[in-house]
């Protein structure tokens, strides 16, 4: 005899089966939708970092000058006739003997380049 209003032992098994798959669904679905949400904000903030640093660079880029290429000094323009009056007057101080041979040495090289 059947008790109405009950189900029985198969229908309270297919009932449980059906619930627990419908909970498992419900709970997959949940878990991909987070996931697929969790996945977009991190490309926005992944894009937004990006963004950042590239405004970064551009700023530093703008604020920092270009290194330009150093400029070989010019080679110094030498008057001859103001170059043989300071070796004479050299050649004076060391005849005077204020100069040694080695200071008057120096001071030509040093005039002479």
């Amino acid at each position: 005899m059947r008790r109405a209003g009950r189900p029985g032992l198969i229908g309270l098994t297919a009932r449980t089966a059906v619930v627990a798959g419908t909970a498992a669904t419900v709970t997959g679905a949940v878990g991909r939708g987070r996931a697929r949400r969790e996945q977009e904000e991190q490309a926005q903030l992944d894009a937004a970092a990006q963004a950042e640093q590239a405004r970064i660079d551009r700023a530093v880029a703008a604020a920092v000058p270009q290194r330009v290429a150093p400029q070989e000094p010019a080679a110094p323009t030498v008057d001859a006739s103001g170059l043989v009056a300071e070796i004479q007057r050299l050649g004076a101080l060391r005849d005077q003997g204020l100069l040694s041979e080695d200071e008057f040495s120096a001071a030509k090289r040093k005039l002479l380049g």
